[in-house]
């Protein structure tokens, strides 16, 4: 097994038959059949600062205290009505797909009756809570130079946060799209609405995609594909698209001994440590 280590994490490849055989497709193919598929949390951005794991963009709004005060006993109650059907083996994948729908609406209305505003998502971006590892800019420059489309998918509740991470570096760059649960904003920055689209749970996949045209022509014909995720539910955000070629990088940050075996059985490459993105951009330049 070949392992490669760096500065602040190891890097395994517990496939390395299929990760030479996908260097020798693309490098034959090209960039123009190269498209990159990521998770946000925890993948482009680090697990942990100073050893505590990153909030979820939701929990800083209610722990910030940024909405209305009956805000967290509401988000909370939802969690306790739908959580169950969503681990609960014996509900059908339809059924569970059903109520995430329903959570993810009502708790979007409820981010709207809450008082949500831009002000409120922009604060939390610049708290520093959330932050890009270390070689981000140089990987999004290198897709931007080379026309490689990054395509985001996050379940994140206000997806629109994730667009102003990127903005916030300058790197809001023409070849990224965002699959992410979005607002309509008013003039002066009040949210008024949730987009219809929803990105819950169990439907963070490419099949979302034949509700986004701009984002399905922009890779249809790019049929090799880096996946990153940091959980193994990521490794679902191919279905639906009918890869060529397909190379699944996991960050595995945290529970290494408990998690690293099962890593390594469903990703070709574990970055294990909670590192830098120095591997996946020498991997992007030297196919």
């Amino acid at each position: 097994m070949l392992r490669y280590y760096g500065t602040d994490m190891q890097t395994i490849i517990s496939n390395p038959k299929n990760f030479e055989q996908f260097t020798q497709v693309v490098q034959s193919a090209g960039f123009k059949h190269l498209h990159i598929l990521s998770d946000f949390d925890r993948t482009l951005t680090y697990g942990a600062i100073d050893g505590i794991k990153t909030p979820s963009i939701i929990s800083m709004l209610r722990d910030g205290k940024h909405l209305s005060d009956e805000y967290a006993a509401a988000a909370h109650a939802l969690f306790e009505k739908y959580h169950p059907i969503e681990i609960d083996s014996n509900i059908s994948i339809e059924e569970k797909k059903r109520a995430m729908a329903e959570w993810w609406r009502a708790h979007n209305e409820l981010l709207v009756r809450s008082g949500l505003t831009k002000k409120d998502l922009e604060d939390i971006v610049a708290n520093g809570h959330l932050r890009f590892r270390a070689g981000m800019p140089e990987f999004l420059d290198f897709l931007h130079k080379h026309e490689i489309p990054l395509v985001i998918i996050s379940a994140s509740g206000c997806g629109d946060a994730v667009r102003m991470m990127f903005q916030s570096i300058g790197k809001d760059y023409s070849n990224i799209h965002y699959v992410t649960n979005q607002f309509e904003w008013d003039d002066a920055g009040r949210v008024v609405a949730a987009k219809e689209l929803v990105i819950h749970s169990l439907n963070k996949d490419e099949t979302v995609l034949a509700e986004l045209p701009e984002v399905f022509a922009a890779i249809k014909d790019r049929k090799n594909v880096v996946l990153l995720g940091d959980s193994l539910g990521d490794l679902g955000m191919i279905e639906g698209f009918t890869y060529g070629a397909l190379l699944k990088i996991g960050f595995l940050n945290f529970d290494f001994d408990a998690q690293r075996e099962i890593y390594k059985q469903n990703f070709d490459v574990v970055l294990e440590g909670d590192g830098d993105f120095g591997f996946v951009n020498e991997l992007i330049r030297s196919i």
